[in-house]
């Protein structure tokens, strides 16, 4: 597997230059991985730049990278968000991490009616930061250039008001119109799924009402762990990403 390593405050790179790599990263890939000098190395940092080069220096404080060639990736255009239901166990957690390595370019929490789990006091920022951390890892694994944005918990009320500024589509077994047969026109996308007992009829006509078009996957009732997950894949098609 290539070796891919996130250096977020690095902002410019050109060929010759050298860009190291501290802390967790710079440790994480001398000891764990056993990195070592000659050896080729690829950085991002998150946010489009990629730079590969060969390891001139790996000490566990420090790793340093002679930079060989340079790449600018352009965030994706439309881009295409998961609004993930909260869900008991890890299942909303496992739904953030395969839609990272998907491609999915943000993921925003929703505390749904039928949500079991609940975000509140401390663990509003809390469980944020833990999503953040899911993406910024997955990111890593599936050699994304672009981190996904984390957004802040929204209520059913606040995710219908982002239904005015984007195209949404919520995930329902029971709508008449097949994911596969979406058409775009050029707005983002927010895929909009529930948690393990769906979307309640309250809060789907609440999003409907807002501009929200209902859409189904196939005959099969998907878990909210991996419904979104299977929407993001069939999208990356639709929108020719793939």
């Amino acid at each position: 597997m290539a070796h891919f390593y996130l250096v977020e405050h690095l902002e410019s790179a050109a060929p010759g230059d050298r860009v190291s790599v501290t802390g967790a990263e710079a440790r994480h890939a001398v000891t764990v991985s056993r990195i070592g000098v000659g050896e080729e190395l690829t950085i991002g940092n998150g946010a489009g730049l990629v730079v590969t080069g060969s390891v001139v220096s790996a000490e566990h404080a420090e790793l340093v990278l002679e930079v060989g060639s340079v790449l600018e990736h352009p965030r994706r255009d439309p881009a295409l968000f998961l609004v993930q239901a909260l869900a008991k166990a890890d299942r909303d957690e496992l739904a953030v991490q395969a839609a990272t390595e998907l491609g999915v370019d943000g993921v925003v929490p929703w505390q749904a009616a039928r949500s079991i789990s609940r975000w509140e006091g401390s663990k509003v920022a809390k469980g944020r930061d833990r999503w953040a951390a899911i993406v910024r890892e997955a990111s890593k694994q599936s050699l994304r250039p672009w981190i996904p944005d984390v957004l802040d918990l929204v209520s059913t009320k606040q995710l219908a008001s982002l239904a005015s500024g984007a195209r949404m589509l919520v995930l329902e077994p029971t709508a008449l119109q097949p994911l596969t047969a979406l058409e775009p026109d050029g707005r983002d996308l927010l895929v909009v799924v529930g948690p393990e007992g769906g979307v309640s009829p309250q809060e789907l006509e609440q999003l409907v009402a807002a501009g929200a078009e209902p859409v189904r996957l196939g005959p099969e009732v998907l878990r909210t762990s991996t419904a979104g997950p299977a929407a993001i894949a069939v999208l990356n098609g639709v929108l020719g990403r793939w």
